[in-house]
């Protein structure tokens, strides 16, 4: 096999390639990696690749300064004062329909939860109607539920059931029962996070951290002026700083007040 090599000083004389220069300069040209991205991308599967890996994960937990226990009272005040009863937005008869809504709630709104069991639950309010119902008529007004039987009281019980994590169980103990839990959905997690009221990367971080922070008396209600605020205030694209009741406190630098 005869090669002429290009270099940039004088010409050279043709030289003959025995197999073994041939091995040579292919292994050159693979060096090489502007000429040879293959031999780069299988480096750097195997670990070869050089400098370190920069992590492109970031936490959601804020850097400030923590709320001291008084500006924690003092924003829970603010929400007891303007609405000191509230109420979860699914529409329930009973434990039994609130369980029901709750889970339906993971796979759709709260309103479209209530337009598609508002009727359903007229009929069969409890497990044994629903039952007596019929499982094709229970799916043409909702997706397939599969709980049957009498509402549990702990939260292993309700997490056991399909299709119940820890937040159904929070909501189901705190609304049904009066416990004093913490539900942690996106908009609690998003205000925790963006106030610095309770930063954390999991919701069961922030639902820790609600609970270590927030005073007993404000419990039983505490995940509903979360969610409530998260949902209406503090918005995920264009948080409504100008209202919010507690813009003086929010740790967030990107507050517009």
């Amino acid at each position: 096999m005869i090669m002429s090599k290009i270099t940039r000083g004088p010409p050279q004389q043709p030289k003959t390639f025995s197999k073994k220069n041939a091995l040579t300069a292919k292994c050159s040209v693979a060096a090489n990696p502007r000429q040879n991205k293959a031999a780069k991308f299988l480096s750097a599967k195997s670990g070869q690749a050089s400098g370190p890996k920069k992590s492109t994960k970031t936490s959601t937990k804020t850097s400030t300064k923590p709320w001291t226990p008084a500006e924690v009272r003092e924003a829970f005040t603010r929400f007891r004062n303007a609405n000191p009863e509230p109420k979860g937005e699914l529409e329930h008869l009973n434990p039994y329909t609130l369980l029901v809504a709750v889970v339906l709630s993971a796979q759709a709104t709260d309103a479209g939860v209530n337009k598609a069991t508002r009727a359903l639950f007229k009929v069969a309010d409890t497990p044994q109607k629903m039952l007596a119902l019929g499982e094709d008529k229970v799916r043409d007004a909702i997706r397939t539920i599969g709980l049957y039987g009498e509402v549990p009281r702990t939260r292993a019980e309700i997490e056991s059931l399909p299709g119940a994590g820890r937040k159904t169980a929070n909501v189901v103990l705190n609304m049904a029962f009066g416990e004093r839990t913490m539900a942690v959905d996106t908009h609690v997690f998003r205000v925790g996070n963006r106030t610095g009221l309770a930063p954390g990367n999991t919701p069961l971080e922030v639902e820790l951290e609600l609970e270590r922070v927030i005073p007993a008396e404000f419990m039983l209600h505490a995940h509903h002026w979360l969610i409530l605020h998260g949902r209406y205030t503090c918005l995920a694209r264009k948080p409504r700083c100008e209202v919010c009741l507690i813009n003086d406190l929010c740790r967030w630098p990107e507050k517009t007040v």
